[in-house]
């Protein structure tokens, strides 16, 4: 069972762990960067090959080290360059969800969002929007003092 996490918007800023895939999200990431397009800065963005090799263990050592959420990002379904590595992905997060909770923390701490290379402006909009909701859960219990 989750800890109890409540925690109001304006006393911390989120960091956020980003697991991008190579060829979709992280180039989407570099178009937005590009283009001028204003995301987070508290968004540290790690670059894998695919989607299909980000574990649970990669999530929970985030969450474990002080991460206050973790994004994952993936190519759209049909469009992996390794045929099915986002399915793998999609198929993972429940287990993850659960181990997450297992360790105490909100699963609505880990996202998966499916973001092509084109798509910069989509994923300005999805940090920003996970930075206000996990401001609305509160930082991270491993990060009190």
């Amino acid at each position: 069972m989750a800890k109890k996490e409540s925690g109001n918007s304006d006393e911390f800023d989120p960091f956020i762990l980003a697991i991008f895939c190579n060829w979709c999200t992280y180039t989407g990431a570099d178009q937005a960067g590009t283009s001028r397009m204003q995301r987070p800065a508290n968004l540290r963005i790690m670059r894998v090959m695919c989607s299909g090799r980000v574990e649970a263990r990669f999530i929970i050592e985030a969450l474990k080290r002080g991460a206050d959420g973790v994004l994952i990002g993936a190519c759209h379904i049909g469009d992996c360059h390794y045929v099915s590595g986002n399915h793998k992905t999609v198929r993972r997060m429940p287990v993850i969800k659960t181990l997450v909770e297992q360790y105490g923390f909100n699963p609505k701490r880990v996202r998966l969002e499916h973001i092509s290379a084109s798509e910069g402006a989509e994923l300005t909009e999805i940090s920003k929007e996970f930075v206000k909701e996990l401001k609305e859960i509160g930082p991270n219990p491993r990060n009190k003092k």
